[in-house]
């Protein structure tokens, strides 16, 4: 069954809490989304709230991916650049599908969506993420329409003797004039 998604959810405790559990889940699982295993729900607390506040003032957007059972099964934050020369693309940032629901093609389900929310928002022709080397990242990215458009090597240390490269890709969404 397919994921329904949400633009812009209405932030309540449920759905805190939701992607606090999801947000640890895919850390523990490896996932590359801003932390090493193992981590809490505490730990991740922090950054959600950084999140939720750029949210408040506007900066940015919240795409949630839902199961059949309501539950929170995959996010994506959309950041609008505040750059004025750089307001016609975004970040897409914190991409997230459970592992539970992975191989399920619901990452390739929220990348559309992400890009279908982004085509809707004025003035916005592309979208740039970045991701962590040596997870095979930048091959499901580019699958999906992302070009590799810069690499920092070494940039992310995971642990000591353990630096990946950080790799930026472009999703071009075409002119809207």
């Amino acid at each position: 069954m397919a994921l329904t998604f949400e633009l812009d959810p209405s932030v309540d405790l449920t759905l805190r809490d939701g992607i606090l559990d999801l947000w640890a889940d895919v850390s523990n699982a490896g996932g590359s989304v801003g932390f090493v295993p193992p981590v809490s729900r505490e730990t991740v607390r922090p950054e959600l709230v950084k999140h939720f506040t750029a949210m408040a003032e506007g900066r940015t957007r919240l795409l949630v991916g839902r199961d059949e059972d309501g539950t929170v099964a995959a996010t994506a934050f959309l950041a609008h650049n505040t750059h004025r020369l750089m307001a016609h693309w975004l970040w897409l940032y914190t991409v997230m599908v459970h592992p539970g629901h992975q191989g399920k093609g619901y990452g390739r389900d929220l990348l559309t969506a992400a890009a279908d929310a982004a085509r809707g928002l004025d003035g916005i022709e592309a979208i740039r993420l970045t991701c962590r080397g040596g997870e095979g990242l930048e091959r499901f990215y580019g699958s999906c329409g992302y070009k590799e458009v810069g690499r920092v090597p070494d940039a992310i240390r995971v642990a000591p003797g353990d630096d990946r490269d950080d790799i930026t890709m472009l999703l071009p969404l075409g002119r809207l004039d």
